[in-house]
């Protein structure tokens, strides 16, 4: 009996090794499927500024603010790869507030949100993207600061994601950027905070890239 309870507490043993093991590796950084508030969170962000290489295959949106490295290196490493599998990558350009008193976003960057916002210029933000986020000026970009309709525009961003955190929190999603949400060949909604490289490969194979 004695031996029986031992080997049955080290089968135990190695089934939870194995489990923990495939939770650390794989399970841990899979999407997660959106099963509530489906309706509300692709209103959200279909009707946000967005902008894209209107390629024709599935749709990924991203939202993202320039100084994000986790974005930035998202966006290097896996967009080049993305758009050759003809996935639509539609990028939602945010200019964070202030925090603890603390502006969190600068003039060049609300301008330019605000512009990608208003005119969906792809062109746009890849030259924005070309530069180190603090060598922008947007130069030629009409400012947001002083402007009521544009800093309307930065302001929604920002709604957005105060809008979208809680929705996405019923469906065990934390928000964090970059943002990702598509949908799968099958119709599912699924969605990422993609902030590390082991979240990627999830990612390229559900959008068949």
């Amino acid at each position: 009996m004695k031996k029986f309870i031992a080997g049955a507490v080290a089968l135990a043993l190695v089934i939870v090794a194995i489990y923990g093991a495939y939770w650390w590796f794989d399970l841990r950084w899979r999407p997660k499927t959106i099963t509530k508030h489906q309706a509300e969170i692709t209103k959200i962000i279909e009707q946000a500024g967005w902008v894209s290489p209107r390629l024709d295959g599935p749709k990924l949106y991203m939202i993202s603010f320039r100084k994000c490295p986790d974005c930035i290196r998202f966006t290097h490493e896996e967009f080049p790869g993305l758009h050759k599998a003809g996935v639509d990558t539609r990028v939602i350009m945010i200019a964070r507030g202030e925090y603890n008193g603390i502006e969190k976003s600068t003039p060049p960057e609300r301008a330019t949100v605000a512009e990608l916002w208003i005119n969906r210029s792809w062109p746009l933000l890849e030259r924005w993207d070309s530069l180190p986020p603090d060598a922008w000026t947007a130069q030629g970009i009409p400012p947001a600061d002083g402007d009521i309709g544009r800093t309307a525009v930065v302001e929604a961003g920002r709604g957005l994601v105060k809008d979208i955190t809680p929705l996405l929190k019923a469906n065990g999603v934390k928000f964090a950027y970059p943002l990702l949400i598509w949908w799968t060949k099958d119709g599912e909604m699924k969605a990422c905070a993609c902030e590390k490289r082991e979240t990627y490969r999830f990612v390229r194979k559900e959008l068949g890239a």
